[in-house]
């Protein structure tokens, strides 16, 4: 069974990390979640699905200071972790090594692990300092997967958007799926 550690943050874009945990709940992916305190108030903010419904949609979930939790150790073996949507500030705090609560410290674990680490930022324009932090962990292995639509799709719903991106991460997770319809040329 796949196993992955997925955090939320206060970035725009709750709708994102929300439907993540849906589609791996039903794919029996194992899901171990951290939800910022910024991302507890954008999820109410931004949609209508309640905290603990979100909590409910993974595997086991852990307060963002629980510094004694399994996934802060390299010995919880994972198949990675998805960061979705990535705050600037928590982006900025794992390109940094500031490890000053459990997600930013299963992050930091990830990367010394050399696992999949996958950052999706929701921030626009980006700045010097932005695409500097992206940078540096783009050299360490990260893979940067910011939520960016492509259109051959011809998407008529906001959830068709969201699941394009979705699908872009599972496929680098090798997770199968059915999120979008894949570019087959353009005969």
């Amino acid at each position: 069974m796949t196993r992955l550690i997925i955090g939320v943050t206060g970035a725009s874009g709750a709708i994102y990390g929300t439907r993540l945990l849906e589609v791996l709940k039903r794919a029996n992916v194992e899901t171990h979640l951290v939800i910022t305190k910024n991302a507890e108030m954008t999820i109410q903010l931004e949609t209508e699905v309640p905290l603990e419904r979100v909590r409910s949609l993974a595997t086991k979930t852990y307060d963002i200071n629980d510094l004694t939790a399994a996934i802060a150790s390299g010995s919880f073996k994972t198949d990675g972790m998805v960061i979705l949507p990535c705050s600037m500030k928590t982006l900025s705090g794992i390109a940094n090594g500031f490890s000053e609560n459990l997600l930013l410290r299963a992050a930091d674990v990830v990367i010394k692990e050399k696992r999949y680490l996958i950052l999706s930022p929701r921030e626009a324009p980006l700045s010097v300092i932005h695409l500097e932090n992206m940078l540096k962990l783009a050299r360490m292995g990260v893979i940067v997967l910011p939520p960016m639509p492509a259109f051959y799709t011809k998407p008529k719903t906001i959830d068709e958007i969201v699941d394009q991106t979705l699908g872009k991460i599972l496929d680098l997770l090798n997770i199968e799926h059915q999120l979008y319809r894949r570019w087959l040329g353009s005969q």
